[in-house]
């Protein structure tokens, strides 16, 4: 009996922007003028590294592209088309689903899939509703649910990109916290209508898999969370302060563990993080080779590692 393998994947691409300003958000970073210079030449070779990476992630076990990857910090439909259509992407069968968020910078999350094995049957946002000590909305990601069929076999797949830890681990606890609340909610509606359902929930949780943000989902939704194995002192999904983080997770229900012919089981989990991803040298060596240090233009790849699981079907 012959085992098919097939990877879902997740990954943060560090401000996929173009260079073109949004009258409507906080991109002015990210233009040619600005102090960084994000030129199209540089925009051009991020997106191929980008689409390099993508295409390599799980291929030594499936020996095929990933059926899906959530994706974080991606401007707009264009950015995805660009990388969709760079070099080592452009001969796929992959298509995505995207919503504009009101996330101030304009940073949205995003699914791309390989047509070939996935069908997306539903697709809808939920907002995430903050509000600032004055009671003026802070505007962030929203989450983003798809339903399909992976090689016929049902399952909905959860994507979100949590808000961040500027204000500091401990002050921002409360907003992700809400987050996982309401991405609780998007699973109890999912549930509501197939109470057995095939869930994939993942992103960028900006808290690691010991955090009670992502402790709250195991435990309420009785979720599997293989990142809990992966973290270690030595190993994560990003560095920060010479410390590695594993934000970057994928979370899914226990019946991916009931191995029925035919449909998909749960098979191992683990961080793409290839030498090739990697800052080759200096004080940062081994960390993620990121585009920028601050306004520094390093021309990585992002500052985030991809995360991955594989599923088998026999």
């Amino acid at each position: 009996m012959t085992t098919n393998y097939h990877t879902i994947a997740f990954y943060n691409l560090e401000n996929l922007f173009d260079t073109f300003d949004d009258k409507f958000t906080f991109d002015n970073d990210f233009l040619p003028k600005s102090d960084r210079r994000w030129t199209e030449k540089r925009y051009r070779k991020k997106v191929r590294k980008l689409g390099y990476t993508i295409s390599n992630v799980g291929v030594k076990t499936s020996k095929k592209l990933p059926a899906i990857v959530g994706l974080a910090e991606v401007e707009n439909k264009l950015v995805i088309d660009d990388l969709l259509n760079s070099k080592f992407l452009k001969d796929t069968s992959y298509d995505y689903v995207h919503y504009d968020s009101p996330d101030e910078r304009g940073i949205d999350v995003a699914m791309i899939y390989d047509t070939s094995v996935f069908e997306v049957i539903n697709s809808e946002v939920f907002p995430l509703d903050l509000f600032d000590e004055d009671g003026s909305r802070d505007y962030t990601r929203d989450i983003l649910m798809v339903e399909g069929k992976l090689n016929n076999e049902r399952m909905f797949f959860i994507v979100n990109h949590w808000p961040s830890r500027r204000q500091g681990a401990e002050e921002s606890e409360p907003t992700r916290l809400l987050a996982s609340s309401k991405t609780l909610e998007v699973i109890s509606k999912i549930k509501a209508e197939e109470q057995d359902a095939k869930i994939i929930v993942m992103g960028d949780f900006n808290d690691g898999p010991f955090n009670k943000s992502v402790k709250q989902l195991v435990h309420a939704e009785d979720l599997f969370n293989p990142m809990e194995k992966l973290k270690s002192f030595f190993r994560g999904s990003l560095s920060h302060r010479k410390q590695w983080n594993l934000f970057d997770q994928i979370l899914f229900t226990t019946n991916f563990f009931e191995y029925q012919k035919g449909e998909h089981g749960f098979s191992k989990a683990d961080i793409f993080d290839r030498e090739f991803l990697r800052q080759y040298k200096g004080k940062y060596k081994g960390n993620p080779f990121r585009t920028y240090v601050g306004r520094k233009y390093k021309g990585g790849y992002s500052d985030h590692f991809p995360v991955y699981i594989h599923l088998k079907q026999s």
